[in-house]
C-alpha cells in the first residue's frame, strides 16, 4: 500500500457486527465486506477522511475530516446519508474530534478530555463525561439494542468510567491499571469489558453488571512492553482477540474451564504453585496465536471460527482456528492486497486470494510451482536478521528457503509506484498452493 498521496489509508475500522470495515483515505472513504472480502462501495469526496464510523450496514455513516487536505474540519462530525450522497447533519466542537461511536439510538463523540453522548434521532445532547487526557480517543460502546453501556477513561490514571446510560446514577469508576489506558472493548451486550494499558502486557476482563472493581479474568499477552492495536470479543463472548505491534494476534478463551466447550488457555507448568510464586507464573497465556506483519492493524471474528485482520498498509488476512484445541499457531487462510487506490490509477493489482490449505501467500502456475508477489517491505523480513518473521510462510519453511537460496529465483518488476518481487520456488521443494 502506498504510503503517501491519494492511496494512503488514514483510518480503518469495523462496523458494529464486524461484518464490514471502513477505510478513510486522502480522497474519501471505502466500505468493504469482511467475508468474503468484497468492496461494497467507495465515495470520492476530493478530500481526506480521518474517521469513518458505520451504523451496521445501513446508509448512515459519521465522518470526520483528516489527512493533508481534509474534506471537513477535524472539529466537526458529519452525518452522511449514502442514499442521498450528501451530509444531512453535523455536530461542531471547540476542539478536534478524536474518535466516535454509533448505535441505533446514540452518537458518542470523544474529545481529548470530554465525551459527549447525543440522541441519534434529534442529535440532542443527553450526557457529557469529563475524562483524563485522552489523545487516542479511547472509548467503547455496546452495540446491541437495550442497555446502553459506555466505557471511557476515568479522571485518574489507569481508571475506567463505566456508565449504564439508560440507568439512573453516576458512572462506576474501575481502577483497571496502574498505567495509562491504551484500549477498551465491550462485548455486544455490554456485559463484559476488556482493558489494556500502555504497558501492553496484561489484558483484564471485567463484569460490568457485578458492581465489583476486580477483574474476572486476567490474560498475559507477553512479558515485554507492547502497543495494543485492537481488542475484540467473539459474538458469543467465549473468546477475546488482542493484536499488538509485536506482529502477533493472541486469541484468549473466556470459557470457565477446559471442559466448557473448548480447551483452556496456556498456563505455566508451575501454575500449581501460584500462591507462593510471583503472579507471572499464575498467568493465563493465549489459547492460540496468529502471525501478522509488523504494521498497525485491527482484528475481529469472522464466520466459522475465523479471524479477520486488516492492516493499515492495505493487507487483509483471514485465519482459522479450532475452538477445541489450544496451543501453537492457528492455520493460515487467505491473504489479499486491498485495491484502495482510485480505479483510474490502480497502482496495485486487484486483491488475490491464497489457497486455504497452504501458509504460502501466492498463486499457482500451470506447472503447480508457487509464485509469491511481494513488495520490498514484505521481502525485508526474509533477511537473515529477521528470519523469525512468519507472515510470509511457516517458520520451518522459511529456514529451508534461507538455506536453499540456489533454488530461488528473483525476478523484479514495477507495479504502479512500488517495485514488486516475484519469488519462484522449484518443484523439488514441493510446496502446494
Amino acid at each position: 500500500m502506498a504510503s503517501n498521496g491519494e492511496d494512503k489509508l488514514l483510518f480503518i475500522g469495523f462496523n458494529q457486527d464486524n461484518g464490514c470495515f471502513a477505510c478513510g483515505t486522502e480522497r474519501g472513504f471505502i466500505i468493504y465486506n469482511c467475508d468474503p472480502l468484497k468492496e461494497r462501495f467507495r465515495r470520492d469526496l476530493d478530500g481526506g477522511i480521518g474517521i469513518v464510523e458505520m451504523l451496521f450496514r445501513c446508509n448512515i455513516l459519521a465522518l470526520v475530516g483528516g489527512g493533508t487536505s481534509p474534506k471537513y474540519l477535524p472539529n466537526k462530525v458529519m452525518i452522511w446519508d449514502d442514499y442521498q450522497n450528501k451530509c444531512i447533519a453535523e455536530l461542531e466542537f471547540r476542539s478536534n474530534v478524536k474518535s466516535l461511536r454509533l448505535r441505533k439510538d446514540s452518537v458518542v463523540v470523544v474529545l481529548e478530555q470530554k465525551v459527549y453522548v447525543y440522541n441519534f434521532s434529534d442529535l440532542q445532547l443527553v450526557n457529557q463525561i469529563e475524562t483524563s487526557p485522552n489523545p487516542l480517543g479511547i472509548v467503547a460502546l455496546s452495540p446491541n439494542e437495550g442497555n446502553i453501556v459506555l466505557s471511557c477513561p476515568g479522571d485518574k490514571l489507569g481508571s475506567v468510567s463505566l456508565d449504564h446510560c439508560n440507568v439512573a446514577g453516576k458512572p462506576r469508576i474501575i481502577p483497571a491499571h496502574e498505567n495509562t489506558l491504551r484500549l477498551l472493548s465491550l462485548n455486544a451486550d455490554g456485559s463484559l469489558l476488556a482493558t489494556a494499558s500502555e504497558k501492553g502486557t496484561l489484558i483484564r476482563v471485567f463484569d460490568t453488571n457485578s458492581g465489583s472493581s476486580d477483574p474476572i479474568r486476567e490474560f498475559r499477552r507477553g512479558a515485554d512492553r507492547a502497543v495494543i492495536y485492537s481488542l475484540c470479543f467473539s459474538p458469543d463472548s467465549k473468546f477475546l482477540l488482542c493484536s499488538s505491534d509485536k506482529g502477533t494476534v493472541h486469541l484468549f478463551s473466556l470459557t470457565a474451564s477446559p471442559t466448557d466447550q473448548g480447551a483452556a488457555n496456556t498456563r505455566s507448568s508451575l501454575s500449581f504453585m501460584e500462591s507462593i510464586l510471583p503472579s507471572y507464573f499464575g498467568s493465563e497465556w493465549s489459547f492460540c496465536q496468529f502471525q501478522v506483519p509488523l504494521c498497525e492493524n485491527i482484528c475481529a471474528f469472522g464466520p466459522k471460527n475465523s479471524v479477520i485482520v486488516v492492516c493499515k498498509d492495505g493487507r487483509y488476512f483471514k485465519y482459522t482456528f479450532d475452538p477445541n484445541q489450544s496451543g501453537g499457531e492457528a492455520a493460515s487462510g487467505e491473504f489479499y492486497f486491498l485495491p484502495v487506490a482510485n480505479h483510474r490509477s490502480q497502482p496495485y493489482p486487484p486483491a488475490f486470494p491464497l489457497a486455504t490449505s497452504s501458509p504460502l501467500y501466492g498463486v499457482s502456475t500451470p506447472d503447480s510451482n508457487p509464485i509469491l508477489l511481494l513488495s520490498l517491505s514484505q521481502l525485508l523480513p526474509l533477511g537473515k536478521d529477521y528470519g523469525v518473521s512468519t507472515p510470509i510462510m511457516g517458520q520451518r519453511r522459511m529456514a529451508k528457503v534461507l538455506r536453499a537460496g540456489q533454488h530461488l529465483r528473483k525476478m523484479t518488476g514495477v507495479v504502479g509506484r512500488e517495485k514488486m518481487f516475484l519469488l519462484y520456488f522449484s518443484t523439488r521443494w514441493n510446496y502446494p498452493v
